[in-house]
């Protein structure tokens, strides 16, 4: 029969916009099907996405050689973007790691052998220099720092998901502003019903972040685990951008690994006010219900993590005592193999992309490319580690 598209991107969120993107470079018939950004975030109840915000760390030092990979790939096309699209949405202003040697040398050694291999600049800060180059930091004496200058910085999450959609448009992809509500396989193609209407295509991509197993998008559920993050704002007046204006994002290194924090610039937000964010990863709280994690984002997130992240705030840096304090909700999306997913599901016709493990919003670009090339091509080569992206799933 024929189809209403050859393919759909199910997601307007940051890999689904990526992957439209790229796509329309590849071929003609595309669908990118999902909801906006709602205006009343507390009185919405239907899909959330997490990219709604508007700063995120972005950098290629990283641990592991396919997320440094994949943060690279995407860094090095920020600017294209940007200029195509007339959208600004990096900043790079260079991302400093500290922390203690001793507690994160295998990090930091994994780190640092990244790093090489990808190209990225890595100065190393010693201790009896980190509070001379960072004053706004208050760190312990044998903290050493990791500073990457180039490559490096925050983007604004909303305005790269726009500047994407702009170039997919443009690029002959039809923007269908629906949630989508079912996916079936229909033996010769794929049926999608969304917003009360039916569409039909040869291949679909669910790009749906935390949302992905909520709805019938999946044949089975992938094997994820959707957790709750509350993140804290503290607002900005002028007293205090003379003394972190010009920082850089910065993430602190802890006793384990997810005793991080990170730390993002002052950033203005759409209420016209400056706030410098930081947050977390300790938080254990998951999600398996649409019902439950639609209540968390319609709340200010947890009030103890955000107690909890002031208290650390103040110590890291002190001058920031007296400043208002606000929360906020998002979500994590965390798969047992610390890749994100990006292959087919139980159907040949129906691909998955998710899984971004709480750092994938700077690496969204290069990861909606390879949702385009499994989409186009019906596989990922070693190249672009197609192997540690296959996805799992709940038991049948």
């Amino acid at each position: 029969m024929a189809v209403d598209f050859r393919f759909i991107i199910i997601g307007r969120g940051m890999m689904g916009t990526a992957a439209a993107r790229h796509l329309s470079s590849m071929a003609d018939g595309i669908a990118l099907i999902g909801p906006r950004e709602p205006e009343e975030r507390k009185a919405h109840h239907g899909v959330f996405a997490s990219h709604y915000d508007e700063a995120r760390i972005t950098r290629t030092f990283d641990g592991n050689l396919a997320w440094g990979t994949f943060a690279a790939r995407a860094l090095d096309r920020y600017r294209e973007i940007e200029a195509k699209s007339g959208i600004s949405f990096y900043s790079e202003v260079g991302c400093l790691f500290a922390g203690p040697e001793k507690n994160e040398q295998d990090y930091i050694e994994r780190a640092l052998t990244v790093s090489r291999t990808l190209g990225s600049n890595i100065e190393t800060i010693a201790p009896s220099e980190l509070g001379q180059r960072f004053p706004y930091l208050a760190v312990a004496a044998d903290f050493t720092g990791y500073f990457e200058r180039k490559r490096a910085g925050h983007i604004n999450p909303r305005a790269l998901v726009r500047a994407q959609g702009k170039l997919a448009e443009q690029g002959g992809v039809s923007l269908i502003e629906a949630t989508v509500t079912s996916v079936r396989d229909a033996g010769s193609h794929v049926e999608v019903t969304a917003g009360g209407r039916r569409y039909s295509a040869e291949r679909v991509l669910v790009a749906a972040g935390g949302f992905s197993n909520f709805h019938a998008l999946l044949p089975r559920p992938v094997d994820t685990r959707v957790m709750a993050r509350t993140v804290a704002f503290y607002e900005i007046g002028e007293r205090e951008m003379a003394i972190f204006s010009d920082m850089p994002s910065t993430i602190v290194l802890g006793d384990r690994e997810e005793d991080h924090i990170y730390i993002l610039p002052p950033v203005r937000y759409p209420d016209g006010k400056t706030y410098l964010k930081l947050g977390g990863d300790t938080e254990a709280l998951s999600f398996e219900r649409l019902e439950d994690a639609g209540a968390w984002f319609r709340s200010d997130g947890s009030a103890a993590e955000r107690d909890h992240l002031s208290a650390i705030a103040l110590q890291l840096m002190p001058e920031l005592a007296g400043c208002r304090v606000t929360s906020a909700p998002c979500v994590a999306n965390f798969t047992p193999t610390g890749y994100p997913y990006a292959g087919f599901t139980q159907s040949p016709r129906i691909a998955v992309l998710t899984g971004g493990n709480f750092v994938a919003a700077k690496s969204s670009d290069e990861l909606g490319r390879l949702g385009a090339v499994l989409l186009a091509e019906g596989q990922l080569g070693e190249a672009d580690f197609g192997g540690a992206l296959t996805p799992f799933f709940a038991a049948a």
